[in-house]
């Protein structure tokens, strides 16, 4: 399904002169002049995709709010607008309400405790909301999150904890809370496959590994195929970490 759509929306764009061509982690990268725009093209090719969006695939959105976040407020450079932080939870859910979206990545920036408390009080029981930079894949900022009501779900990185015991560490706090751990890779990647296998042994229900048109992204994708049917052979068994 996810092939399909991003096979369709490159295909769309390109014959609407919208393509520039291809992001760091495999992407479509397209022309667009607002944000609102990105949004549309997506929830359009996933029902030209023969899929309904909302019902079939939703999208998940990486805002990555402290890449634009500078002097207490949020630099929307396409649109020409600064937005406190109130404003830019409001946006997001505007956006929400508007568009098929069922995750928000680090929507709000990363030193923003009580906003980012704030929208997953207003969102978190429609949408998931995953603190990535804002927990740098630490057990005890994902600790310190939860009493305060903030996020959900943690996006994982092994990299940002430097070891792979820490990164299991961070993902039984995450679980234990009864969130979902998400097993993420990172814009220089290599072919290794260890992610797929730390996704699934650690129960996680989602990766992000980007899209199918590089090859270290496809690798992962199609390891976490070859476990699924290798865990149907006969006597085979695949343990969750505890």
């Amino acid at each position: 399904m996810a092939a399909e759509v991003y096979l369709t929306e490159a295909k769309a764009r390109e014959g609407r002169g919208k393509l520039n061509g291809v992001a760091v982690e495999g992407g479509v990268w397209l022309d667009f002049a607002a944000n609102e725009e990105g949004l549309d093209y997506l929830t359009q090719a996933i029902a030209e995709a023969g899929l309904r969006p909302g019902v079939d695939m939703g999208i998940a959105l990486d805002v990555a709010a402290s890449s634009f976040f500078a002097d207490g407020h949020y630099v929307l450079a396409l649109e020409g607008e600064r937005l406190t932080g109130p404003q830019m939870i409001e946006r997001l859910e505007g956006w929400v309400k508007a568009y098929p979206i069922v995750s928000l990545e680090d929507p709000l920036a990363e030193d923003d405790d009580g906003g980012c408390a704030e929208i997953t009080r207003r969102l978190g029981q429609r949408v998931q909301i995953i603190g990535d930079d804002y927990f740098a894949t630490s057990a005890a900022a994902i600790g310190r999150a939860a009493s305060r009501g903030a996020c959900n779900a943690a996006l994982l990185k092994v990299n940002q904890c430097g070891t792979v015991s820490e990164l299991i560490a961070a993902a039984r706090a995450t679980r234990g809370l009864g969130w979902n751990a998400i097993q993420s890779g990172r814009s220089g990647e290599s072919e290794d496959v260890s992610l797929s296998h730390l996704a699934v042994g650690l129960g996680s229900e989602q990766i992000k590994v980007g899209a199918m048109a590089r090859s270290e992204r496809a690798a992962k994708w199609n390891e976490v195929i070859r476990i699924e049917e290798r865990e149907r052979l006969p006597g085979w068994r695949f343990g969750l970490a505890g």
